[in-house]
């Protein structure tokens, strides 16, 4: 009998508590419509099959009940052909889905193939909003200065042999590393592909940068943080802050006032979560807890 009662008052003030801590989950990103997720170039959503290019991000974000859906096109190729990637598993998406529209996040070479996508592969209508993060939509100097290294000649064979790496270690489907190299040079950003490629009227468009203040987790793009920072500012080795703006610009993020910044690889939880100052994953959810708010 004794067994008994404890039983009954186990499941008369025990239970219920279990039932409010599983109904307490947060819907600080419960956006109207989901949110699909767009990698940048030289790596996807799966790199190498099993590292999350979105580091922690994911599961950040679900925990505050968004939904969210990761493409993966070629990581390196044209930015006309990853967009055409990127529709097909967009248009999948909403198919499974079941909703009208979705809400992109693009990071670095991701914010630039979904603008071509939305504006010359008639996604528009399909999209709620567009927010770049760390994208060169005016081009990088790190580029530039790539392409001015290395001579002509040796462009296409470095590019071929580029090429069969990630065929074979990637698993890309007929890449163009040059044309992707080319993609994000100043000279053709601004004279061709932003001309190109204007803003759909009435579609919402905002951007994010991040900044190396000093030093970084990655201490890998220090070196191209000094080139860009000569040619044109404050950057996160890779793209510049002033590139990195388009549309509805939301600011620099630059981590803790005692870290040495947020680099372009921070911005996405790597190198595997040491983001010192900085947690990706919260970055992610007031991002998208922001769409909440506008009402997308």
């Amino acid at each position: 009998m004794k067994r008994i009662i404890i039983t009954i008052i186990t499941l008369v003030f025990i239970f219920p508590v279990f039932l409010m801590a599983g109904s307490s989950k947060s819907t600080k990103c419960k956006t109207k419509y989901p949110v699909v997720f767009a990698h940048g170039m030289f790596a996807t959503d799966k790199m190498l099959g099993f590292i999350d290019y979105w580091w922690g991000v994911k599961d950040a974000v679900e925990d505050k009940s968004a939904t969210v859906y990761m493409t993966a096109v070629n990581c390196m190729d044209s930015t006309a052909n990853k967009a055409l990637q990127f529709k097909y598993q967009y248009l999948q998406i909403l198919a499974i889905n079941g909703s009208s529209k979705a809400n992109i996040i693009g990071h670095s070479h991701g914010g630039m193939y979904t603008r071509y996508a939305i504006t010359n592969l008639g996604l528009a209508p399909k999209v709620a909003s567009l927010t770049s993060v760390c994208s060169p939509h005016r081009g990088s100097s790190a580029a530039d200065t790539i392409f001015n290294i290395i001579p002509n000649p040796f462009e296409s064979l470095i590019g071929s042999a580029v090429d069969v790496l990630y065929v074979f270690i990637m698993g890309d489907s007929n890449p163009n590393s040059i044309e992707n190299g080319i993609a994000v040079t100043r000279d053709y950003c601004n004279n061709i592909f932003n001309p190109n490629t204007p803003n759909v009227s009435g579609l919402y468009y905002q951007s994010y940068a991040t900044k190396i203040k000093w030093l970084t987790a990655d201490l890998i793009l220090e070196p191209l943080w000094v080139i860009i920072k000569y040619y044109e500012g404050d950057n996160d080795g890779l793209v510049s802050v002033n590139s990195a703006k388009w549309g509805n610009f939301r600011g620099v993020e630059s981590g803790a006032w005692w870290s040495g910044g947020v680099s372009h690889i921070n911005a996405i939880g790597h190198f595997f979560g040491l983001t010192p100052g900085f947690s990706a994953g919260d970055y992610y959810v007031d991002m998208i807890a922001d769409l909440k708010n506008r009402g997308f």
